[in-house]
């Protein structure tokens, strides 16, 4: 064998080694903060003026909108190179809708609100009794 090959390796190599891989997992893990970190994706006063309807009204658009954008990920996922494309396409826009909707939740609490009761419907009125097809005549009168 060549005496080369028996050498040590150059520590500094090693070294530089190390910290590539160190930085490799650091950035990684900066991937996962997407949805812990609603700031990025929302504004967090945007509901701070908002009374309870209101809050209501938008926690139920951005419950279907991300039920929507979920769908469009999952239809994404089926087809060839399916996940890169749900996540480049529509990972983005469900964390900024997910962040909305923990701020939503937020100011619900803040403000103490409650569900609506569902909508009762309006009492129907009597209907007017319509006149039988029979006697279409009308009706004479007593004195002639």
């Amino acid at each position: 064998m060549s005496a080369r090959f028996l050498r040590r390796r150059n520590p500094l190599r090693a070294a530089l080694g190390v910290a590539l891989l160190a930085l490799a997992a650091g950035a990684s893990g900066c991937a996962q903060i997407g949805e812990s970190v609603p700031s990025a994706f929302s504004d967090p006063a945007k509901y701070e003026l908002y009374d309870c309807k209101q809050i209501e009204t938008e926690r139920k658009s951005l419950t279907s909108r991300a039920a929507e954008q979920e769908g469009l990920m999952a239809k994404a996922q089926t087809g060839v190179g399916g996940a890169v494309v749900s996540e480049l396409a529509y990972r983005n826009e469900l964390i900024s809708i997910r962040s909305q909707q923990k701020l939503a939740d937020e100011a619900w609490r803040r403000n103490k609100c409650h569900e609506a009761p569902p909508a009762s419907a309006a009492p129907v009125p009597a209907a007017t009794p319509t006149p039988s097809p029979k006697d279409s005549r009308q009706p004479r009168s007593l004195i002639h």
